[in-house]
């Protein structure tokens, strides 16, 4: 088994860090720079930084205050939100993005994800997933930061997605979202399953038991977390420890040692 990451969410939207419930009733929990330097010197994994709020009036993204975070962030750093085409991508990637999540506008233009992967690289492509139970038990994706149905299934889409070049999911349940009673363990494991690239957990984490569930159970290749690292004092290093004692491999700071009995 691959070393399995461990990557706090931020969801920024208008200048500050929020949180909410089902993609709903977001609450402001602080700033941005501020929590970005805290997870930094705890070396996470990974930070996926998004903009929930740039969907809504179709304007330019916040290159200027995304370069700004990029200087307080020495892990790999996903930013999303708002993408709309090629061309932002590629001043993302300047301004000091090292990767980037694609959402609403995989499914308005399926092409830009391949653009991506052809100029930068698949490795480059975080195909991001929001999905809600449907009334037969199945999955369905919405767009829009979660308030629009596209009609499509999770698992057909996640194979295109796959085909079009994406190099890993983040998957979401809108559902579990902000709950913290646990990620869907069905739908991760359809999603993996569906797919043979990595598959981000994302959306009802509220326990370091949660993590390894996702992980053992089904078959996450990384975890990630909102609520669970912001309004509780369980944190990534808590993560960690809790996925190796679980037999899980992990990726430790240098010089970190675990000691497990």
């Amino acid at each position: 088994m691959l070393k399995i990451r461990v990557i706090p969410t931020l969801l920024w939207k208008q200048f500050g860090l929020v949180k909410g419930v089902g993609f709903d009733s977001w609450r402001r929990i602080g700033s941005v720079l501020p929590a970005m330097r805290v997870y930094a010197a705890r070396e996470v994994d990974e930070l996926i930084l998004v903009d929930i709020a740039a969907h809504e009036d179709g304007g330019e993204l916040d290159f200027e205050s995304i370069k700004d975070f990029s200087l307080d962030c020495n892990v790999p750093f996903t930013v999303g939100g708002g993408v709309r085409h090629i061309d932002q991508v590629a001043q993302l990637l300047r301004v000091g993005a090292d990767k980037v999540s694609v959402n609403t506008a995989a499914y308005e233009t399926p092409q830009l994800i391949s653009q991506i992967a052809r100029r930068h690289g698949v490795q480059c492509v975080v195909a991001s997933v929001d999905v809600r139970v449907d009334g037969n038990g199945g999955w369905k994706c919405f767009s829009h930061a979660g308030t629009r149905a596209t009609g499509r299934c999770a698992i057909q889409w996640v194979r295109e997605l796959e085909g079009m070049g994406a190099g890993e999911i983040l998957l979401t349940s809108i559902d579990r979202d902000g709950t913290m009673q646990g990620y869907d363990l069905g739908l991760v494991e359809a999603i993996v399953n569906a797919v043979n690239i990595p598959v981000i957990a994302s959306g009802g984490a509220g326990s370091y038991k949660h993590m390894v569930e996702a992980v053992l159970q089904s078959g996450a290749s990384a975890v990630a977390a909102a609520s669970m690292f912001h309004f509780t004092e369980q944190t990534p290093a808590g993560a960690k420890v809790a996925l190796a004692e679980a037999g899980v491999p992990v990726r430790w700071p240098l010089g970190a040692r675990l000691s497990t009995n």
